[in-house]
């Protein structure tokens, strides 16, 4: 357990948490638990957890399949933070998902909770620390989410929708933060 360092747990941690954003997607968890009924809590976050692993361990060897290496997709996904975050701070909508037709495994799971834009992170952040703390970062989010899918409407009711807009730029400015920063140690990788 030599690579087990808690500050890159934390930081790594409140990455994913700022891109999983399981806070700013009550209003959305909300209405699929309304327009569909019962949520599967549970499913939802276990497989959430497992495709993000999973994509962890054999995100790399894919990608060297196709021919990109990891300082091109790290860019990319610096990218990706940064229009994110703009989403984020700004209150704006970059990307639009189609309608979920039900509250299962698909919209929650994948792409709410394991998206492109935490597929993305995920081998970002592997170019810049241990596995083993992603790997943990990442069990304690999908800890999170599940906490936050089972008393979604208990903290939408408690923290009310300036609550909620407040935690959603807050994370947006860390998350543009650490955009610049991904960008700026592996933008050097792509002219070696």
């Amino acid at each position: 357990m030599t690579n087990f360092d808690l500050k890159e747990i934390i930081t790594v941690g409140m990455v994913l948490f700022a891109v999983i954003d399981i806070v700013g997607s009550i209003p959305i968890i909300v209405g699929l638990r309304a327009k569909h009924g019962h949520i599967e809590s549970e499913k939802a976050a276990l497989v959430a957890g497992l495709i993000m692993i999973l994509f962890l361990f054999i995100g790399e060897e894919f990608l060297s399949l196709i021919g990109i290496d990891v300082h091109s997709f790290a860019v990319a996904g610096s990218f990706v933070l940064f229009f994110l975050a703009l989403e984020m701070i700004l209150g704006i909508r970059i990307y639009r998902d189609e309608e979920a037709s039900s509250a299962s495994i698909v919209p929650l799971a994948f792409p709410l909770i394991a998206g492109a834009g935490t597929m993305t992170t995920l081998l970002s952040l592997r170019s810049q620390f241990h596995t083993l703390n992603i790997v943990i970062a990442i069990l304690l989010n999908i800890i999170l989410v599940y906490i936050v899918l089972k008393s979604s409407g208990k903290i939408e009711k408690m923290l009310g929708q300036n609550g909620l807009g407040v935690i959603r730029k807050t994370f947006g400015v860390v998350l543009l933060a650490i955009a610049v920063k991904l960008f700026a140690a592996n933008v050097k990788g792509l002219f070696l």
